[in-house]
């Protein structure tokens, strides 16, 4: 399923918090509130941890991870290394990256399987994300944008792009990903995928300003929860377009 919420009045969650099939990072900061809406749903799961890196709370924005490993940029203290160390679990891998382009969460995508990274990143940088995350990893832009991580969410069951994104780029990275994409958007209509959503293989998050068509079709591609059958949405919302339209 989807859920909405805000971290401090901000619908950018995907910059506050990082969410993977075997962890949950959350920024630190006065919205105890968002804090307890990722526990309540994850705590029985996988480890929610309060986290900063480099001093700054844009942890989505800063640091990259799947279920085998974290990355996080050079500038992040031993102290937050040691802290994130010791609350993930024991088969996490956890590593510090010096790359120029250091907000790796805008600059790479990727699940449990496989990477998209901006077409300038070092080489250095793709070598230590192939072997870290234990992904396979790609160059690629979305809609002609390099952000990748920006653009873009998915999971291991399906991915959501740039609304402008074209056709042949949605065939192209989906069979790079093996798996199926849609172009959407999320807090009523922002193109800013990775910004206002996080999701892993069960659950999503999603900013307040999201609307239920927006969220039928997050759990439609991303395959979450019973309800989440593509038929709800092809068929039922379809033929009412269609009716509409007639």
């Amino acid at each position: 399923m989807a859920v909405r919420t805000q971290f401090e009045g901000n619908n950018e969650i995907g910059v506050f918090s990082k969410l993977t099939n075997s962890f949950c990072l959350v920024a630190i900061g006065g919205s105890e509130n968002f804090y307890s809406v990722f526990e309540g749903e994850l705590s029985d799961t996988i480890p929610v941890i309060h986290a900063s890196l480099a001093g700054c709370r844009i942890i989505g924005r800063m640091c990259l991870a799947n279920k085998h490993g974290i990355l996080v940029p050079n500038a992040t203290t031993d102290q937050e290394l040691q802290h994130i160390r010791n609350s993930l679990p024991d088969s996490v891998n956890v590593q510090r990256v010096e790359e120029k382009l250091s907000a790796l969460g805008n600059v790479v995508a990727c699940n449990d399987y496989v990477a998209l990274v901006h077409p300038d990143l070092d080489r250095e940088t793709e070598e230590i994300i192939a072997d870290v995350l234990k992904v396979e990893v790609f160059r690629q832009t979305i809609a002609d944008n390099v952000l990748v991580g920006s653009y873009c969410a998915f999971n291991n069951q399906g991915g959501l792009v740039h609304p402008r994104t074209s056709v042949e780029d949605q065939d192209e990275l989906s069979s790079l990903l093996q798996v199926p994409l849609v172009a959407g958007t999320v807090n009523r209509g922002s193109d800013i995928i990775g910004g206002g959503l996080v999701v892993n293989d069960w659950i999503a998050f999603c900013g307040l300003d999201t609307t239920s068509t927006e969220i039928s079709v997050i759990e439609s591609v991303f395959k979450l929860g019973e309800g989440a059958h593509p038929s709800n949405i092809t068929s039922n919302m379809r033929e009412s377009l269609i009716d509409s339209l007639t």
